[in-house]
């Protein structure tokens, strides 16, 4: 043990010497020590785990040739300052979601999720086969970064409204937390809605800043405690049917590694991405019992009215951003062509399967 504590106190003195920011070359001997920054608080349960477990992968699969330090929001950089700091180089990588950055590159909303969309099986194999990730490394490039798929939280719920939803008139007025193009369609339906950290949320619906939240599902949701402050959980699965966590490297730091390192990055992020799926469809399950069964929340769907206009306004905003973009026209139609094709195998095999379960009660 003793000798193994002072074989990585010698890794970590020669990175302070020899591991100076985007190094163009590695020996074998040397370490590369990147710090990452993340949109989530410090061993967030998933989303801030997940980013640690993705640098465990690299530090093990480099054999301690690559570190990767793991920051929570607002250690190095706030929340929501992840894309720039990251492209500036004031960290090597970060941990968040594209939608955020919406006001910065358009098109980064494609990569996070599409209201009525793409499920979590069918983006991955758009990104992965269907083109997605070079159109993400072309636009991110711009940028001075190199984006990667490095989790997934699966479908998201609603959220959690303080007042029931009986029809569209309820909607009118209320003040909900919800990023991405989702959150632009609630808009459009009389919803204002605006975007924060998770740090945020739950003091801002005590305190009556909110009326509503979207965050992500049962599990994260109750780790925040957003239960202890809204009556009604609405499960209507629309905004985020799956919802990808970008990985961004600088791209000179990227440059910077040798080949062999660069594959363990890119394999790191694809076993990351599969991890985090499979955790959160354990985690929201036992999450989801805990909140019914212990916390006496009450599950809601969205009426029809609610759904049909939110499908409508999803279907205007989404045209109004290729309309107005067209690194979004070219983003989008990729994704179109590629749901397009999927759809009718999901259609005869996963929801067929899902419906024959249901119909024999099994």
């Amino acid at each position: 043990m003793q000798r193994r504590n002072f074989l990585k106190t010698l890794g970590a003195g020669a990175a302070g010497v020899a591991a100076a920011p985007f190094v163009s070359t590695a020996k074998a001997q040397e370490t590369i020590t990147w710090d990452m920054v993340t949109s989530w608080p410090r061993n967030f349960p998933a989303l801030g785990t997940g980013a640690n477990e993705f640098a465990q992968r690299v530090e093990a699969l480099s054999g301690g040739r690559m570190r990767i330090r793991v920051h929570g929001a607002g250690e190095l950089v706030p929340a929501m300052e992840v894309f720039d700091a990251v492209a500036a180089g004031t960290a090597e990588m970060g941990h968040s979601a594209a939608y955020y950055w919406r006001g910065k590159v358009a098109a980064s909303q494609f990569f996070t999720a599409v209201p009525f969309g793409m499920n979590t099986t069918e983006t991955n194999a758009w990104l992965y086969h269907g083109g997605g990730q070079e159109l993400w490394d072309e636009i991110y490039a711009k940028h001075n970064l190199k984006p990667f798929a490095v989790g997934n939280t699966g479908t998201q719920m609603a959220g959690w409204f303080k007042k029931e939803i009986n029809s569209l008139s309820d909607m009118q007025g209320i003040r909900l937390r919800l990023p991405g193009l989702a959150g632009e369609a609630m808009n459009r339906i009389g919803v204002t809605t605006v975007n924060m950290p998770a740090s945020e949320i739950f003091t801002s619906l005590q305190t009556g800043v909110l009326d509503a939240a979207d965050w992500v599902g049962p599990y994260n949701d109750m780790a925040l405690g957003l239960h202890q402050v809204t009556d009604y959980y609405y499960t209507s699965v629309w905004n985020e049917p799956s919802a990808v966590l970008e990985g961004t490297v600088n791209l000179d730091a990227w440059n910077a590694l040798p080949d062999d390192l660069k594959a363990v990055v890119r394999e790191a992020a694809k076993a990351s991405n599969l991890s985090m799926i499979s955790e959160f469809a354990y985690r929201n399950a036992q999450a989801l019992e805990t909140l019914v069964e212990e916390h006496g929340v009450q599950l809601r769907t969205f009426p029809e009215d609610v759904m049909q206009a939110l499908y409508e306004a999803s279907m205007e905003v989404v045209q109004a951003q290729v309309d107005g973009d067209p690194e979004s026209a070219r983003v989008y139609e990729s994704y179109l062509a590629f749901q397009k094709l999927v759809r009718p195998f999901s259609d005869i095999g996963e929801y067929a399967y899902l419906k024959s379960r249901d119909a024999v009660g099994a």
